[in-house]
């Protein structure tokens, strides 16, 4: 799943995951203070708009320049400020205390390289700053309703809550609920979800 993978789904008509943001982070940014915000691997920028409307300073980055094409047109519409960054994630790197908000909506990484874009996010987090994260987790395989096929790209709570150290963990659940997010994922999904907010 690289760059011209993305490029070739995010030119299909439309919008891949919709154009509304996800359902977990409209709960949780509901109650955040509006800063400076990053979404990471956050393709076509619904998640990012979402949060510019609320007043989030945000950039939205991905490795996909198409999916940026459309966040940066999704926010035109809309009349939002939208920054955005182009590249992998392994190259990602953001300067200590500098955020107020990090997001990483089905950031699917391998494992070590996961871990380290936490670690990564953590530091990047100002005092109080927080993170939000859903994931796809192996009880994800054979559904059919969204996420990677492959056990590599899907994460344990277990595991994020080794790479999250930094953070105090206000929720760390798993669940299987519905989601409805454009052609791709529709139907019940097996997921973590996790906020986690800098001491």
């Amino acid at each position: 799943m690289d760059a011209r993978f993305w490029d070739e789904r995010y030119r299909e008509n439309g919008f891949a995951y919709g154009d509304q943001p996800n359902d977990f982070l409209r709960d949780q940014a509901a109650a955040l203070t509006p800063g400076d915000a990053i979404c990471l691997a956050e393709g076509e920028g619904r998640n990012a708009v979402h949060l510019a409307a609320l007043g989030h300073r945000v950039t939205a980055q991905d490795l996909s320049v198409v999916g940026l094409e459309k966040a940066r047109s999704l926010a035109a519409q809309r009349g939002l400020q939208l920054k955005t960054l182009e590249g992998d994630l392994a190259d990602w790197r953001a300067a200590p205390a500098s955020l107020d908000l990090v997001v990483a909506i089905w950031m699917h990484l391998p494992a070590p390289l996961r871990a380290r874009v936490l670690r990564e996010a953590v530091s990047a987090l100002r005092p109080g700053g927080v993170l939000v994260l859903e994931a796809y987790t192996p009880r994800q395989l054979g559904r059919g309703s969204g996420g990677p096929p492959v056990l590599e790209l899907l994460v344990e709570p277990l595991q994020l809550e080794r790479e999250l150290q930094g953070l105090d963990l206000v929720i760390l659940r798993e669940c299987v609920r519905p989601i409805a997010e454009g052609r791709y994922h529709q139907g019940d999904s097996a997921v973590v979800q996790a906020l986690g907010r800098k001491p």
